[in-house]
């Protein structure tokens, strides 16, 4: 058996042949993560930028408020002589800031354009501040109040087109986050895909016949399934595999045996080295040799095509006790010709149950027939036939005082060829096929079989049989 060879790690680059490199799980995770970033970045845009146009327009009106009160300061602390003069210069500064200044005497103010209802807050000592219609344009507002009923007011024109503005800020940085989920999503999406590569070079491997494949595992706990998953597949390949060279090569080997026998007969008659009194004994020996190869065949045509959905099965109501007794009046003769004590058990009344008559007979024929195979003269051969307790349908149990199974041997018993493997030149054993044939009858009946120790001192096979109609099987 060659070492496990862990699978090496696919080298990235263009698409093999037939795959669309829109289709591949790299390309799809990289524009999955584009598409989440681009959301993510629009989102970011749709809430930071009215905050940062908030933000900017409250720090406009900051800078006003702040200069509203230099003004009312410089206008509040002079004579009026002085405040007249100090107010132009003022309101020459401020204009070249773009902002307008109106100045307030005794309610009045000194040029028109405010609105009536704000020259009469501010006239009546109330500081105003936010946004005002004035001259029908909105603009920013800081009015403070000076003593005897005079003011001063400075608007501001709102900036023009702040989104404008945020965004030639904010572009930059939305950009990069974009760029940077793009090479996440690109990072991210190969680090996934590279075991999922793996696994598929695996498999490839695996289905071109190399069964020493194994793939690395490795985190996450998904991808770690999936090594775990066709590391496994690949020991219970070649663990099949190996049953199946090894059932092969017993059942050419029970084929080749009646076979040898019957080449060696046909070229004996057919140089006349045979007597004449001696045909019919080598014919006897012909056919028996001939009924065992045909056996066999037909032992195997039933293992293969119990895996067939079309495997025909008549299940009707039987009579269990009824079926046993056909089956003593045939198997006594067999067990008394090899001086074998043949014992039949039922309860003396009928033990009803749903199966196939005839399957259920080939399935009990099959197990005495290999307990005959193997039992000594004078150990004795039982069919017993119980009802199955209050569930209802039936128990057949063939048991024997013959050489019986180990434990291990009972794990493996109705696996095809396995007991005949390890007796193969110990003991009596058949073909290799007749318990796995029977396991397969029963369990595609509904039923189910058991093997086990017998008080008799060999094997005892139970075969449990349903009560009611079930559902077709589909597989053995």
């Amino acid at each position: 058996m060659p070492e496990p060879q862990t699978v090496p790690m696919p080298p990235t680059g263009p698409a093999r042949g037939g795959r669309r490199p829109g289709r591949t799980l790299t390309a799809r995770a990289v524009l999955a993560t584009c598409a989440v970033a681009l959301v993510s970045v629009l989102v970011t845009a749709l809430v930071a930028v009215p905050l940062a146009v908030r933000g900017a327009e409250r720090r406009d009106q900051e800078a006003l408020a702040a200069q509203a009160r230099l003004a009312a300061d410089v206008l509040r602390v002079r004579p009026v002589r002085q405040r007249d003069s100090a107010g132009d210069r003022l309101i020459r500064q401020l204009g070249r800031q773009q902002i307008e200044v109106y100045v307030i005497r005794d309610g009045r103010a000194d040029r028109p354009g405010l609105p009536g209802p704000l020259v009469t807050r501010v006239a009546g000592g109330e500081n105003v501040s936010g946004r005002r219609l004035i001259e029908g344009e909105s603009r920013l507002v800081e009015a403070r109040a000076l003593p005897g009923g005079d003011g001063v007011v400075l608007t501001r024109a709102r900036s023009a087109a702040p989104w404008r503005q945020v965004l030639r800020g904010l572009w930059l940085p939305l950009l990069a986050g974009l760029a940077a989920g793009a090479a996440a999503g690109l990072l991210l999406a190969r680090r996934l895909a590279r075991p999922i590569r793996t696994a598929a070079t695996a498999a490839a491997r695996l289905r071109a016949g190399d069964r020493a494949v194994r793939v690395p595992v490795e985190p996450p706990d998904e991808v770690a399934d999936l090594a775990h998953a066709l590391n496994g597949l690949a020991a219970a390949l070649a663990t099949s595999e190996g049953r199946q060279r090894e059932f092969l090569l017993s059942v050419s080997h029970e084929l080749r045996t009646p076979l040898t026998a019957i080449r060696g007969y046909a070229e004996a008659l057919a140089d006349g080295v045979i007597e004449a009194d001696a045909v019919p004994t080598t014919g006897r020996t012909v056919l028996a040799e001939a009924e065992h190869l045909d056996r066999l065949v037909r032992d195997l045509l039933a293992l293969a095509r119990l895996e067939a959905v079309d495997f025909p099965l008549e299940p009707v109501p039987v009579d269990l006790a009824g079926l046993a007794a056909d089956a003593e009046r045939t198997w006594s003769g067999r067990c008394a010709a090899l001086g074998v004590p043949f014992r039949l058990e039922t309860p003396g009344v009928p033990v009803p149950a749903y199966t196939d008559p005839g399957r259920i007979r080939q399935v009990v024929d099959g197990l005495l027939e290999n307990a005959l195979r193997v039992v000594p003269p004078g150990a004795p051969v039982v069919l017993a036939v119980r009802a199955d307790g209050p569930a209802g349908g039936g128990v057949l149990e063939v048991r024997d005082g013959g050489p019986g199974f180990t434990d291990d041997d009972l794990r493996v018993a109705f696996e095809r060829g396995a007991l005949h493997e390890r007796y193969r030149g110990v003991r009596k054993v058949g073909s290799g096929l007749g318990l796995a044939l029977a396991a397969g009858l029963v369990r595609r009946l509904g039923g189910d079989i058991a093997a086990g120790h017998a008080p008799e001192g060999g094997a005892a096979f139970t075969v449990r049989v349903p009560p009611d109609p079930y559902p077709a099987r589909t597989s053995a």
